[in-house]
């Protein structure tokens, strides 16, 4: 198995993630290759295959615990959560609990802090990420937030992310700083900026503006490395996982 995506930040050694590319996997198009989602119409068989390549190539301590996303802001601890309980995040506060979050285009974020005490992640749609869903994260850390480091996974680029007014005025009301993440486009739509939309969020909860790591990518426009929902429609799913040792 190939392609993986490594968070680019200087967390505890005891602190492990990793965000899978579409390659390495068994899937037959449109969900080629490393399909990790049981709820896009793929065989069955070939998404188990997959997440047991995903366990072994990654020697992962034990399963992860697969939620169901439903773009709220319910954060489960994983000490009690089940695969297909409904959420949005996961904490682990304990060793070898691997954290899963799955995306197409949403925004990944993982999160450690700097005692390897605790680690979570979050499913950043933009519906979550303007409810508050990493705040809510945050606050299931139950540390201190300038004690916390996070990392933005691969997500729909600013170029990309064209959104209505609803979208834009969501995250206003709740903080005015967001108006400098949306550039308007000539049909009248907004091209919104979803990582800086997330650093904004989480500054103002306490995370520390230098240790925010990651943001880079576009789901979108690299069809080769990513899935995404919004350039295909039918499609796989990436996992953003991360774990203590």
């Amino acid at each position: 198995m190939s392609g993986f995506l490594y968070p680019d930040w200087p967390a505890p050694s005891a602190v492990k993630a990793v965000m899978t590319t579409r390659s390495g996997g068994v899937s037959e198009s449109p969900f080629d290759s490393m399909n990790l989602g049981d709820h896009v119409q793929d065989k069955p068989q070939h998404v188990d295959k997959n997440r047991s390549l995903l366990i072994d190539q990654l020697a992962l301590p034990n399963p992860p615990v697969w939620l169901t996303q439903v773009h709220g802001t319910t954060v489960l601890d994983h000490s009690t959560a089940s695969n297909g309980d409904e959420a949005d995040a996961i904490v682990a506060h304990q060793a070898k609990q691997v954290c899963a979050i799955m995306t197409a285009d949403c925004l990944p974020v993982l999160f450690c802090n700097r005692q390897d005490t605790v680690v979570a992640g979050a499913h950043a749609g933009w519906r979550g990420l303007a409810s508050g869903v990493l705040e809510s994260t945050i606050a299931s850390m139950n540390c201190d937030a300038k004690e916390i480091m996070v990392w933005l996974g691969a997500a729909i680029g600013p170029q990309a992310f064209e959104v209505g007014s609803e979208v834009k005025q969501a995250f206003v009301d709740s903080h005015q700083e967001s108006e400098s993440a949306f550039s308007v486009k000539t049909n009248g739509k907004y091209l919104a900026d979803i990582y800086q939309l997330a650093r904004i969020r989480l500054e103002k909860a306490g995370v520390e503006v230098g240790s925010i790591y990651g943001g880079g990518e576009c789901t979108y426009s690299q069809s080769d490395l990513y899935f995404s929902y919004r350039r295909e429609s039918q499609t796989g799913r990436m996992a953003s996982l991360i774990w203590l040792e």
